[in-house]
């Protein structure tokens, strides 16, 4: 069976009917008999929202610190997919890059796969 990779980006995943739109496509793909991998952003908005409050904590957060800060809005994002799926009877789990394992060079904020 191949695998496809989806990517969507924050403004597609947005809201909840976002997500939900998600969902529909990914299972769409699953129902023409492919594997399917998923890479999410963070919902619209949110890595500036998570940004701005380390920014109120440290004028000059380190650049390690505010990687795992801006990480967890694509961790909501892959769970409220996956959440998505299981309701309409797929299943689903999200990983995290730690958890796959995704290997990076050390250039936090700016990292290459």
């Amino acid at each position: 069976m191949d695998i496809v990779v989806e990517k969507f980006g924050g403004s597609s995943v947005g809201t909840v009917e976002k997500i939900n739109r998600v969902a529909n496509r990914v299972i769409r793909t699953v129902e023409d008999g492919y594997r399917v991998v998923v890479v999410l952003s963070a919902m619209q908005g949110e890595t500036n929202r998570l940004i701005q409050l380390a920014h109120r904590i440290s004028p000059e957060p380190s650049t390690r610190e505010l990687d795992v800060v801006m990480s967890t809005g694509e961790q909501v994002t892959i769970g409220l997919l996956c959440m998505a799926l299981e309701r309409e009877g797929y299943s689903a789990r999200s990983y995290t890059g730690l958890q796959v394992p995704i290997q990076t060079n050390t250039m936090h904020g700016k990292a290459r796969v």
